[in-house]
């Protein structure tokens, strides 16, 4: 074992440098560690130190070049926000400037969403919370009838009958994986039953000899039998995208289908930020928001300030300040011309593909689109483009690394372009 320098030698080798003294202290004793474990060299000790406090300093979240066609990238935060100016120092977060009395922060998103969706709604901070909050109000100690089709993983172990427990209903499973009848339904109704939910496969798709009943009919029941209709409905789709090649149910679908509540994501086909939006009859959306878990999984005066802008732009119909809807609606031929004036002096050609949408949403279906497809070491690609500034993100398919530009905004091509003119 290597016997290194101590502390104070160090500090007085490093001279004066612009952070706290405790933090370069830790720094020094994180990397003396890796000396005594003959894992650093005694010579690299200061350049390791400078370099960990350096990296301090550096946000570790930041904004990448997303070049693989998914529109909806998990990994890089889902829908990608329009830009946005917070507001600076205090806000009427709360605060009613009428009446000069508090206020709510639904007050700034709730008449959006009403005229949006024609039904009273509120947002929680992603849909996940939204589904909990509405099992734990309408149904906790009792049961939820829910088809075995639909007791889904959306990912990251989040399953459906896990979360139900959590909220204290009680499971009741009707039907067969690829078959549930409107009877199954109506025999599963009993004194405790509270609630029918039906839950949209938003992340994979069952074919074949399968069958379900319509939303319609299973509102019809529950009028019939006083028990409400609820629809996690997942992606959370307010605009037809279906002139664009992605048949997703709309929202106001389902409410004029006579589904008493939903709920679903703004990240996704909505095109916002993290949140979930539950919606429906007045009656039980204010029970909903009456609850005290409601207070945990409100959202913040920057998801508000976000939300309240997209849906803005969604009432106005201007699609195209939604990055989402704007990489879903482009057409294929505009991004043919587009990726053939960027391949132009590049070891590459333009090859016809496909995009996604991803985010657990639209399985199966895709868009076309045109890919500059790179010659070359794919692997030594991805890693030189990942490592750029700002990192850009593309995707491996065949050893070849391709780049969808259906993704990339106008205004990140000519940094895409010179990343890619640059190859080591």
């Amino acid at each position: 074992m290597t016997i290194p320098p101590s502390v104070d030698t160090i500090l007085q080798r490093l001279g004066p440098l612009p952070f706290p003294h405790g933090l370069i202290v830790t720094e020094i004793r994180q990397v003396l560690d890796l000396v005594r474990r003959d894992q650093l060299p005694v010579a690299d000790i200061e350049a390791r130190v400078r370099a960990a406090l350096e990296r301090w300093q550096q946000p570790s979240l930041k904004r990448v070049i997303n070049a693989t066609g998914v529109v909806l990238h998990t990994n890089l935060g889902r829908a990608p926000l329009a830009p946005l100016a917070p507001v600076d120092g205090y806000s009427n977060l709360e605060y009613d400037l009428a009446t000069g009395k508090r206020g709510k922060r639904d007050a700034h998103t709730a008449p959006l969403l009403e005229r949006l969706l024609g039904v009273p709604a509120i947002a929680v901070n992603n849909n996940a919370a939204a589904v909990y909050l509405a099992l734990h109000e309408l149904a906790a100690g009792q049961e939820v009838i829910v088809s075995r089709g639909e007791l889904i993983e959306i990912g990251d172990g989040f399953r459906i009958p896990d979360i139900m427990q959590r909220s204290g209903a009680i499971l009741r499973e009707v039907g067969a994986t690829n078959k549930t009848s409107i009877d199954d339904y109506a025999q599963a109704i009993n004194e405790r039953t509270r609630l029918i939910m039906r839950v949209h496969p938003s992340n994979f798709k069952v074919t074949g000899f399968t069958a379900k009943p319509s939303l319609a009919e299973l509102a019809q029941l529950g009028r019939a039998r006083g028990v409400p209709v609820y629809e996690d409905l997942g992606s959370g789709c307010l605009v037809d995208l279906k002139p664009f090649g992605i048949d997703e149910p709309l929202v106001r679908d389902s409410l004029e289908a006579g589904v008493d509540l939903v709920s679903f994501s703004c990240d996704k086909l909505l095109g916002g930020p993290q949140t979930g939006l539950i919606a429906g009859a007045a009656e039980l959306v204010q029970r909903i928001r009456r609850n005290p878990m409601y207070r945990a999984f409100r959202c913040d005066k920057l998801i508000v300030t976000s939300l309240e802008a997209t849906l803005r732009k969604l009432l106005l119909e201007q699609y195209d300040q939604l990055p989402a809807l704007w990489m879903i609606r482009r057409d294929a031929a505009e991004i043919q011309a587009r990726a053939e004036d960027m391949a132009v002096g590049l070891d590459a050609e333009v090859i016809a593909g496909e995009s996604v949408i991803g985010g657990g949403a639209t399985p199966e279906q895709r868009i076309p689109t045109w890919l500059i497809a790179l010659n070359g070491d794919a692997v030594k690609w991805e890693r030189r483009l990942r490592a750029h500034q700002p990192p850009i993100i593309a995707r491996i398919e065949k050893d070849r690394l391709l780049i969808d530009l259906r993704t990339v905004f106008p205004d990140e091509e000519q940094t895409l372009r010179q990343a890619l003119l640059h190859e080591d």
